[in-house]
């Protein structure tokens, strides 16, 4: 898959990300970033493309998700919440560093507290989330950067594709209404 680093409004960046997009076939270039701790699989893409922006041509840098994805990182984040406030001593995954020392106990209570937190939250549908895109123009980088979620099962090139296609052409409109799901562990 060709890949590309975003020059934003370089009109040289922009005719090499042209290049990159007609010899890969698509409309858009995958991106990858080797300092950012992006997931993998088929429910995450980055990507690049090139559009207008307030009149002008630029490379747009797009991350892309699935709702349910956005739906499981909101859930995950309030179970951990709510568990942090009953045990305050543990630390999150995410805020462990080199210093960090385990407690395997604390640990093992407060990840079943997690689960069962996130079923209760599930069940109560008390999260929902519904389709959206947020521009931001990056003006140290001369970027446009999209954060684009989607209610799509999978994010492949074709739904990829649309969602340039439709982008570009001014013709995306996004479903405003809110949705719950549930783990994917219990429809199995």
């Amino acid at each position: 898959m060709p890949t590309a680093e975003n020059s934003g409004y370089d009109s040289s960046a922009i005719q090499q990300l042209k290049e990159e997009i007609r010899q890969g076939g698509h409309s858009f270039v995958y991106t990858e970033d080797p300092d950012l701790d992006e997931p993998m699989g088929d429910e995450y893409a980055h990507f690049q493309f090139v559009g207008n922006h307030e009149g002008k041509e630029v490379i747009f840098d797009a991350v892309l998700y699935t709702l349910r994805l956005h739906h499981s990182s909101l859930v995950y984040e309030e179970a951990e919440r709510r568990a942090t406030q009953e045990h305050p001593l543990y630390v999150p995954i995410d805020q462990r560093d080199e210093t960090y020392q385990a407690n395997d106990e604390i640990d093992e209570e407060v990840e079943l507290l997690i689960t069962e937190i996130i079923e209760e939250i599930e069940e109560n549908e008390e999260i929902k989330v519904t389709e959206h895109l947020e521009t931001e123009v990056n003006p140290e980088e001369g970027t446009v950067e999209l954060d684009v979620c989607l209610n799509v099962e999978v994010l492949n090139d074709q739904v990829i594709e649309q969602f340039v296609s439709e982008f570009t052409s001014g013709q995306l409109e996004l479903d405003p209404t809110l949705y719950s799901f549930h783990s994917l562990d219990e429809e199995e």
